[in-house]
């Protein structure tokens, strides 16, 4: 094959534009194994990427999508060889390396992991970068010595992929959670994926106070901005606050109170250049402990046609949980 299907972002003078086209394999950038690609996903960065209302693209032209599943047609890497079945989430790919939205992908060995045992490329991408890093949040939370018996542990956004996935990694391992949303039509969903509570985002979009009330152990924030400002406000003496996304802002308009009268922590997580041994634990904890039912239920499968619109859409809200898309 010298030519195959892939979504490419140009930047021609008229302005951002991202379209459909016949992508010449000779023009893949530098790599020692070659991917034919099977599915990938919408994350709330690809959104941004495609729809260019967000920097996340960095040269041009360029495939988006910072994740895919496939198989290993050609390698000369040694850790890798044709038939291999892999993952790839982050290291710049979709950015400044060209992405996922293809049917081909060109790209270091290094920067791949091995599908895990009986799961499917689908399932792969229905966890994706956003469940990845709602384990990583997971993690570090564990790290930080946040157990069950603490408290309640609230996560923002939780009608989004990474919220989703997050509410049903700690009702897994025993935590209660209280979600957080901006969509009280989606009450029951995120109850049925483990959440005990289910709040209004409002609760947490006022004017931020210096202290708040301590109401959570801990939190997983996908949010941002005044959302994250009064979470860390309102954590428990010693908690802990994962911060991994942005969608509502990336400013932080709080103060150093928490932090000194409480003991309060902030766990950034970064995804996209998270060590090879971190995220290989990732994976396997992730193949071990989400529940697949609920795996499902928080996924929908589009056509590789539907990438565009399905973009727009996660920026407005409108997209609820995981989103595959079927490339090959």
């Amino acid at each position: 094959m010298s030519t195959f299907k892939a979504l490419v972002v140009t930047k021609p003078d008229t302005g951002y534009a991202c379209n459909f086209a016949e992508f010449d394999e000779r023009d893949l950038m530098d790599g020692d194994v070659t991917v034919r690609v099977t599915h990938s996903t919408v994350n709330y960065k690809d959104g941004l990427a495609v729809t260019g209302k967000g920097p996340v693209v960095r040269r041009f032209p360029m495939i988006p999508g910072v994740d895919f599943a496939g198989e290993v047609i050609a390698s000369s890497s040694k850790d890798w060889d044709p038939g291999d079945h892999v993952i790839l989430n982050g290291w710049g790919v979709g950015e400044t390396h060209l992405g996922g939205y293809a049917e081909r992908a060109r790209v270091k060995g290094e920067w791949l992991v091995r599908v895990p045992y009986g799961m499917t490329h689908a399932q792969a991408m229905a966890i994706g970068t956003a469940g990845y890093t709602a384990m990583l949040s997971l993690m570090a939370l564990e790290a930080h010595a946040i157990t069950p018996s603490r408290g309640p542990v609230l996560v923002t956004g939780a009608a989004g992929g990474v919220g989703s996935t997050a509410v049903a990694l700690l009702a897994r391992a025993g935590y209660t959670v209280i979600a957080s949303t901006g969509r009280p039509e989606e009450a029951d969903y995120l109850k049925n994926l483990g959440a005990s509570e289910v709040i209004d985002r409002a609760e947490l979009t006022g004017p931020v106070r210096p202290l708040g009330k301590e109401r959570f152990a801990g939190a997983v924030d996908t949010v941002g901005s005044l959302t994250l400002a009064n979470v860390i406000s309102q954590i428990k003496y010693g908690g802990a606050v994962a911060a991994c996304g942005l969608a509502g802002g990336a400013d932080l308009p709080s103060s150093v109170m928490p932090f000194i009268l409480r003991g309060v922590s902030l766990l950034g997580i970064d995804s996209v250049q998270c060590p090879q041994v971190v995220r290989q634990e990732a994976w396997r904890r992730l193949a071990n402990e989400l529940d697949r039912d609920k795996l499902d239920a928080m996924t929908t499968s589009i056509p590789f046609d539907e990438v565009r619109e399905t973009a727009a859409n996660i920026l407005e809200g409108k997209v609820r949980g995981r989103v595959v898309v079927e490339i090959g």
